[in-house]
């Protein structure tokens, strides 16, 4: 078996849910979201970023608006739509489920 790649499916699966922690907080541009999470040990590229913002806007759950720069191109800040509210609660509940189940297995001792 391949740890990277059994690691690599773990963070995926988690990614989304990060994410929209980060833009539930307050509207985030993407480069913040790439550094916030990287400041978490949770390495994202802003080639896998972009898509998955991308998604979840077509699916109505982020919006954005445009923000003038005074040093370059205008800024696209991502926020909760009502819908992506209550997608990210359902996303919670789960990851709670999972966090507590894993949590009670693997703090089991043997024997």
């Amino acid at each position: 078996m391949n740890i990277e790649n059994t690691q690599s499916q773990m963070r995926k699966g988690i990614l989304e849910f990060c994410i929209l922690s980060i833009i539930r907080r307050g509207e985030a541009y993407p480069s913040d979201i790439v550094e916030e999470m990287k400041a978490a040990n949770l390495q994202i590229l802003e080639g896998t970023l972009y898509p998955l913002l991308t998604r979840l806007k077509n699916a109505d759950m982020l919006t954005y608006r445009w923000v003038e720069s005074n040093s370059g191109p205008p800024r696209k800040y991502f926020s909760l739509t009502e819908k992506g509210e209550v997608f990210y609660g359902e996303l919670e509940q789960t990851w709670n489920e999972l966090s507590n189940g894993v949590n009670a297995l693997t703090s089991k001792k043997a024997g």
